[in-house]
Formats: structure tokens, sequence, C-alpha cells
């Protein structure tokens, strides 16, 4: 299967010589190139090639596999040289950037992004720092409209029980605080079919009407952070048009770049996706889609109050004060960076979800365990279970195997830890061994990978498994350690909660002189 290919390219590459832009003005202040907004980019005849893939990254640790990519993104050096000519052009006249480049070059990246995920209007398109940002936007609406009396204390905000800790503690913040009730959306781990998604949901709706509670707002993952899997988010959109649910909300903090992201087929009021994760922007950047048609789009307003204010999502968001706005600058040297690749982004998301696929049955049929999900509800992550005699028994133990990984091993992955069935509840997964399976391994896959970064992976998790590594072994180990080497004299189950949170020699003296 071939990979899929762009018919037009999306735009062009920021100005590269900040002396010529000075020299170099039009109607707004710019630079000629800048002056642009929707100009296209010069075509590649040749893709790029794995050495200047390798050229691009080369400011990554060497030394470090990183298969997690989910966490911070990645930015080349083409796009941060880019954002460097950005810098160095506003710190040469910060007045006159401010007052002729900023806007028109906010504005040039909104219509990109316009594009990208296929809104209808640039004033549906806001920039904003990052999606946790964008969630409080949505968010301090919905708590304002409990306080005003245009929502009914007890009113339900529905959420996956799998929501970012940052969205969940900001659901809590703005809108519980406020008078709203707040219902999680059980979801089963491992999956096997986005049915088992719709079903939960459909039956969360349900107990609330059942429960007279009318839901407000729904906040659905487009890609769960952890464990990572796709939420099938359009028929979920649908169902709560069905339900009457006031507000729909779509975090898809990983989505762009990594996915497709078509925000008028979604149907979604509100869509927010990071563009420093997947589409390698620096951090940090996101976009907010607030559909033109919803009744809550002129009463949203960014937290920061600024001059702008009062005027419109895009414009109060893209002035908060004086600060680094160069990470949403660069979208259009991230735009001419994927179309050297064949396929351009399309083809980068295809490359990079058919890898990590990969790799993922390759680690599995090694350790004799299982994937998290089916491929079709992976993207460029996958959930890869680790061997049941690993130990893992709490997100602790979860932490202390990515530490341990990190420290001894230099591989970089998250780990999540799937907490056994309860009374009731479907057996959980097993290994080949017949061990449950609680841990297990987010594996991305970004141009920048290899195959060895896997396969280092493989081979540390064998080691431990033939060293006998346990998690509740090495807290017993640890608890050993600090009596014989340091004589702490402190009560054992003290000690031993404490083991289970730090492992290393220097986590060990830290405690001590506390």
């Amino acid at each position: 299967m071939d990979p899929p290919r762009r018919e037009t390219p999306l735009d062009m590459d920021p100005p590269r010589d900040d002396h010529r832009l000075s020299e170099n003005r039009n109607g707004n202040g710019c630079g000629e190139a800048e002056g642009r907004l929707l100009k296209r980019p010069r075509p590649h005849p040749v893709h790029i090639s794995a050495a200047e893939i390798a050229e691009e990254f080369s400011h990554n640790d060497p030394a470090v596999a990183r298969v997690n990519n989910g966490s911070f993104g990645c930015c080349p050096a083409s796009v941060l040289a880019a954002q460097l000519r950005w810098q160095r052009l506003f710190l040469r006249q910060p007045d006159e950037f401010y007052f002729s480049s900023l806007q028109p070059s906010l504005t040039r990246s909104r219509s990109l992004v316009l594009e990208l995920i296929n809104a209808a209007h640039l004033d549906e398109v806001s920039l904003v720092d990052n999606a946790t940002t964008a969630a409080a936007i949505v968010f301090q609406h919905v708590a304002w409209s409990f306080i005003e009396g245009a929502f009914n204390p007890g009113d339900a905000v529905v959420m996956l029980h799998y929501a970012y800790g940052a969205v969940k503690r900001s659901i809590h913040a703005y809108v519980a605080r406020a008078g709203g009730h707040v219902v999680e959306v059980p979801l089963p781990f491992p999956l096997s079919s986005p049915d088992e998604v719709v079903a939960e949901f459909r039956r969360a709706l349900g107990l609330c009407r059942a429960g007279g509670r009318r839901v407000r707002l729904a906040v659905i993952d487009h890609i769960t952070s952890m464990p990572c899997v796709v939420i099938p988010v359009k028929e979920l959109t649908r169902i709560c048009r069905e339900e009457g649910v006031d507000h729909v909300f779509v975090d898809g903090a990983h989505s762009i770049g990594n996915v497709e992201v078509d925000v008028q087929d979604i149907g979604a009021d509100f869509y927010t996706s990071n563009l420093h994760k997947w589409l390698f922007c620096p951090p940090s950047v996101a976009f907010l889609h607030t559909r033109g048609s919803s009744a809550a789009t002129p009463r949203l307003h960014h937290p920061v109050v600024s001059h702008e204010y009062g005027n419109g999502l895009p414009l109060e968001s893209g002035w908060i004060g004086n600060r680094d706005y160069t990470p949403q600058l660069v979208v259009p040297a991230v735009v001419e960076f994927v179309e050297r690749f064949e396929g351009g982004l399309e083809g980068i998301r295809w490359r990079n979800h058919e890898k990590v696929v990969e790799m993922g049955k390759m680690l599995v049929e090694s350790w004799g365990t299982l994937l998290g999900c089916p491929p079709e509800m992976s993207c460029s992550m996958i959930m890869v279970g680790l061997p049941g005699c690993l130990g893992i028994s709490s997100e602790t133990d979860a932490m202390k195997i990515r530490a341990l990984l990190r420290d001894e091993f230099k591989i970089e992955v998250p780990i999540h830890y799937q907490s056994p069935p309860k009374d009731g509840e479907a057996a959980g997964a097993t290994d080949e061994s017949g061990a449950m399976v609680t841990g297990y391994a987010r594996i991305s896959h970004q141009v920048y990978n290899v195959e060895d970064d896997y396969c280092r992976l493989r081979d540390a998790v064998h080691k431990l498994v033939r060293d006998g590594f346990n998690c509740i072994q090495s807290a017993e180990t640890f608890l050993w350690l600090c009596r014989k080497e340091f004589n702490i004299a402190l009560r054992e189950k003290h000690l031993l909660d404490f083991s289970q949170d730090f492992l290393s020699m220097e986590a060990v003296a830290s405690f001590k002189d506390h």
C-alpha cells in the first residue's frame, strides 16, 4: 500500500533574512515574503533523505532511544532556525515588530492551521499556549454559565475516565466549584473495539438523563494520553447531539500531525490540539477551534485579560502581554518542512502509524504479551504490554520502571499501570506465562526514530526479566539498603512507602539529609 499523497502544498518558508525584512517593507510593515499570507511553498523535487532527517534532529541526545515523542514533541533544526530569526527580528526593533509585524504574521499562521483542520472561517481559529489553556478557556465559559444562572446547579459535565490529568483538574477547578456535577465515563482497557467506548459513553449519558441531570458539556479526547487509544470522536459528538448535550469539547492534544483532523466533519463546538507534539512546532503552541454557529463563541475569553479583551478570542489570544510569540509564528516553516516528505503530512502520519504498529507487534511477540488496542485504534503511538513478572502494582511502580529504563538503559518511554479487574469485572489480560499484565509501555514513532530504538527497549526488558527484577522486591532491597548503608531509624512502613517513590542512591542520600 502506497502512502497518501497531497495534491497541493500548503505554504512557504518564513522570511530567512531579518536585514532584508527591515529594508524591503510592504504596506503592513512586514518583509515582502512575509506579506503574502497564502503564498505556496517551493516544490521539493527530491524528498528528504534519511541523512537530512538525522541532521534536522541532531540536537536530540544520540545516546537516548527516545520512543516518547508524545510527551513533548520534537522540533527540527530548520524550524528552530526560523524561530531564532523571528526572535532576533523582535529584539532588533520590538516596537515596530509589535505594531507592524506581529498580528499579520499570527494571521498567516492561523490561515495555515485553518487549511490543516478544514475550518470554515478564520475567526474560528485562535492560537494559544497549549491544549490546557484552550481547555481553561472553554471551562471558564461553562463556569460563568453556572455562576450567572444560565445553567442550573447539579447540571452535568461528562468526561472520559482517561481524560488528561490537567484537564480533569481544570474541570473541577472551574466547573465543579461553580456548581456543575462531574461524571466520568469508565472505559475498559485493553480495548478490542471502538464499540466498547461508544457503549460506555451512551450508558453514562443515559444515567445522567435517568437521574434528571442535563448534560451541559461533554469533554471527549480524540486520542487519550495514557493509556493511548484513538476515540471515535465523530460518533460520540453525533450521540451528544441526539441526547441534547449543550456543548461538545474535543481535547485533541495529540491529534494534529498524528491523525486526520477535520473539524467540520467532527462537528464539535470546540476542538483543540497542540502544534508542538506532532506538528513539529517548538513548544509551546496550540490552536482552539470554536464552531462559528455555536452560541458560546462570542462569550469565550482568554483567561489572561489584556488590552484586546472583548475584541474576539483570536485577538485576545494574539496579545496577552509581552512574551515570546515565536512558537506561533513558525507554522509556515513547519509546513515547508513537512512538504519535504513524500505525501506531506498525510504521508508522515501513515508511515508513523505503520511503523509503530510493526514495532509494537515485534515487542509483544518477543515479550509474550499483547497490544492494548487493535491497530486501527492506534495512531503514531501504541500501548505494548510488559511481562507480568515485573510486578507493576501501582502508578509509582510504573514511574520506577520508567526511571530505571531512562537511567540504566538510556531509553525514554512512558509506562502505564493498569489495575487488575475488580470483582464482577471482565478478566484482565495475561501474558504467555499466565501472569497478569498490569504494565504497558506507550511507544511512539516519529520521523527521527530508527528500528534500533525499539530493539533496545526489547532487550532492556528482557534483561530485567532475566535478572529477576520485580518492583516489590526492589522496594524491599531499597529498605535493606537504607538500613545497612545509612542506619536510618524510621518505622518500616514509612520507609517502605518512601521507597515506592524513589529508587536511586541519590534519593536515599536526599532523604537522609532531610
